[in-house]
């Protein structure tokens, strides 16, 4: 009697494991979450390689913890990146209208009237700068079959408006020497080079991974 109880045991495992029903149940397995991940970061890497500061690229969105499934998800998480970078330095500038920006060794306030002039266009243009950023991720994130192409364009419009925009706030404090615009600026333009320029970079990247998810069909995005 034992002897007949484990041989239909066996039986039943053995038709367990050879039935179609259960080869189609392990191929159809949803991926661990592991090789998600792993997926996830090879896309970015391969996103970032061809970026014009791949090394800035890979360090912001290394991280990244939502989506990254398609070079559309790639371009949403980089002008994520931007919108921040863009207005921590919006919030930086605000800080240096004050006579002196705060304590420590931070840069002083703006000296002269050139020197205010030029800090507050600059501060105007990073605000833009921020509006422009937010209108192309709102677009990227409602993007719609029929219309896709047009939004694309639109998204890719506004982004190179805020790389424009940083220019121009830079294009204020001239080059460091008399010879600018509206003159020097000493340690304070510095400071604001160094924001501005790191806001141009990341804004770089998310308008080339914008240009690249652009390129793909609606179908697919």
């Amino acid at each position: 009697m034992q002897t007949h109880l484990l041989t239909r045991t066996i039986l039943t495992f053995l038709l367990l494991f050879t039935s179609p029903t259960f080869f189609i149940f392990s191929i159809a397995s949803p991926p661990s979450k592991n090789n998600r991940s792993n997926n996830a970061q090879d896309l970015v890497r391969s996103s970032c390689v061809h970026t014009r500061y791949p090394s800035i690229c890979l360090r912001t969105l290394s991280n990244y913890a939502g989506p990254a499934n398609s070079p559309l998800d790639v371009a949403r998480a980089a002008l994520r990146v931007s919108l921040a970078h863009a207005r921590r330095a919006s919030r930086y500038l605000k800080s240096l209208q004050s006579p002196v920006a705060g304590p420590g060794p931070g840069p002083s306030g703006p000296k002269s009237m050139m020197q205010r002039a030029a800090l507050s266009d600059c501060i105007e243009q990073m605000a833009d700068s921020v509006e422009e950023l937010k209108r192309s991720l709102e677009e990227l994130q409602h993007l719609k079959t029929a219309t896709f192409q047009w939004q694309m364009s639109n998204a890719q419009t506004w982004v190179s408006a805020a790389l424009t925009d940083g220019d121009t706030c830079l294009d204020g404090f001239g080059d460091g020497s008399n010879g600018g615009r509206r003159g020097g600026g000493g340690k304070m333009r510095r400071s604001v080079k160094r924001r501005v320029t790191d806001v141009a970079r990341v804004t770089s990247n998310a308008l080339y991974m914008i240009n690249q998810a652009g390129e793909t069909r609606p179908g697919k995005a």
